[in-house]
């Protein structure tokens, strides 16, 4: 690599739990972007900062593209869709240890049609024998034309991420920093903090709960007299059933999600937290415009 500084825009695409967020934190070594194995855990385009000695990638972590089924999936989708453009680079990603399907060639052609240079990523290499990858490149090279190279992954486990990486890099143009080398994401504090709590309620409840929760930062303040952030926070669900659950038997739910994201939130914010939480029913929420907005989407 020559001495002059390389940075760019790089769009991470693919159906619902191919690994995007996986990748994304993996690359960085930073938890970043919230990870579920529930799909649609993302809902917003995320910028993600990877800075080098010698090149700056923003990673741009976009929703899963799927199809919609009420305003916050329709949302998602044109977030997803909307990231396609004006990057240097598209990183399509395949799930390998699922069937290979419309939904993955419809966003592949979108990030082909859409111009700049396309690296497909199989993700989950980990999980699949070597015959039935060998089988899946042999059913995309009819296809080879869309992409500048296939690269198989593994984003849990690290295989072959410094290939892609590389890969990567060789299609960036040459540029500044575009931010300092301490930051690694552009998002607010604050809706870090919100997506710690979400992460947390995905990992602790189960069904459709999870996709029906909202997280609103109502407050966050560092007290004057010792290093501590009181953190107030409402999660808003649709049914009273699931706020039932959310909260749990004699508030346990609750205090666990509490619990586990307190330990994160420190981590980030690198000072002691009090954390309150609260649980709100606001019916169909991910049907009305006003509520998403208020809530960042």
């Amino acid at each position: 690599m020559d001495n002059k500084f390389k940075s760019g825009f790089v769009t991470i695409a693919g159906r619902p739990n191919t690994g995007k967020s996986t990748l994304i934190n993996r690359l960085l070594g930073e938890r970043v972007s919230i990870i579920s194995s529930k799909p649609q855990t993302t809902r917003n385009s995320i910028r993600c900062i990877h800075t080098t000695d010698g090149y700056q990638i923003v990673f741009i972590d976009t929703p899963g593209i799927h199809k919609p089924r009420h305003t916050l999936g329709e949302y998602m989708v044109k977030s997803a869709m909307e990231s396609l453009k004006g990057v240097d680079t598209i990183v399509v990603m395949f799930d390998c240890s699922a069937d290979i399907g419309q939904g993955d060639m419809y966003i592949a052609e979108a990030a082909h049609k859409a111009g700049p240079q396309v690296i497909l990523a199989l993700n989950k290499i980990d999980s699949i024998s070597k015959s039935r990858l060998e089988r899946i490149a042999a059913s995309l090279t009819v296809y080879e034309d869309w992409f500048a190279s296939i690269i198989p992954i593994s984003a849990s486990t690290g295989e072959n991420l410094d290939i892609l990486e590389k890969e990567i890099v060789k299609y960036l143009p040459e540029g500044p920093r575009y931010y300092t080398e301490d930051i690694y994401t552009d998002m607010p504090e604050k809706f870090i903090v919100s997506e710690i709590i979400r992460e947390k309620i995905l990992e602790l409840t189960s069904e459709e709960v999870p996709h029906g929760t909202a997280v609103e930062i109502t407050s966050m303040k560092e007290r004057d007299d010792k290093e501590l952030m009181d953190v107030e926070a409402t999660i808003y669900c649709e049914k009273n059933s699931h706020k039932g659950i959310i909260i749990g038997r004699q508030g346990s739910k609750l205090k666990e999600i509490g619990t586990r994201a307190r330990t994160d939130i420190e981590n980030l914010l690198n000072c002691k937290v009090n954390l309150q939480l609260w649980v709100k029913v606001r019916s169909d929420w991910r049907d009305n415009k006003n509520a998403l907005r208020s809530f960042g989407y």
